[in-house]
């Protein structure tokens, strides 16, 4: 098990698009793992390669509360194939934007084809806040963080508040 660091916003391999993933191997399978046991380790609930560093098209997540049973789900090359009408409105964090928050809208539902761990297509149904986080992860193999869905007055304020952390932190 290797737990990477998560990368922190802003930092430019953050705004990289991803390459796809030709077929889940045993070293895809290895960054799955190792992706889910970083993304627990940090809390979180969706983790996406960028986020550690590895521009290939690679996502994690787990929806399931803390007094749950896990849920894993490993995907590589995910794309959205369909969209619900309807949108929801969902309060989104980051780890890679470390306790900020801001409310996104993004469909409700969405229908998602991907790579499994065995290297087999799948197609999946998600909808509220496993619908919502396939999304945002999706987001970040195509170089968008959820900052860039609210206004720029808002982006901007979240993205100055981590430049002064990081240069603090660097500070000692």
């Amino acid at each position: 098990m290797t737990v990477y660091p998560i990368i922190v916003a802003p930092d430019p391999r953050l705004k990289l698009k991803s390459k796809s993933v030709e077929q889940v191997d045993d070293e895809i399978r290895t960054l799955m793992d190792d992706m889910l046991d970083s993304m627990h380790v940090a809390r979180g609930i969706g983790l996406a390669a960028p986020q550690i560093g590895v521009q290939k098209r690679v996502i994690v997540v787990d929806t399931a509360k803390e007094e749950e049973e896990p849920r894993p789900i490993r995907m590589a090359n995910p794309e959205i194939i369909d969209v619900s009408d309807d949108d929801q409105v969902h309060e989104e964090g980051c780890l890679s934007l470390p306790e900020q928050y801001s409310e996104v809208v993004r469909p409700q539902r969405v229908r998602v084809r991907y790579l499994d761990h065995e290297n087999e297509i799948r197609e999946m149904e998600a909808e509220g806040i496993l619908a919502v986080c396939i999304q945002h992860e999706i987001d970040h193999l195509d170089g968008i963080l959820f900052v860039d869905h609210i206004s720029a007055l808002k982006r901007n304020m979240i993205l100055r508040k981590l430049t002064k952390i990081k240069k603090q932190e660097a500070a000692g």
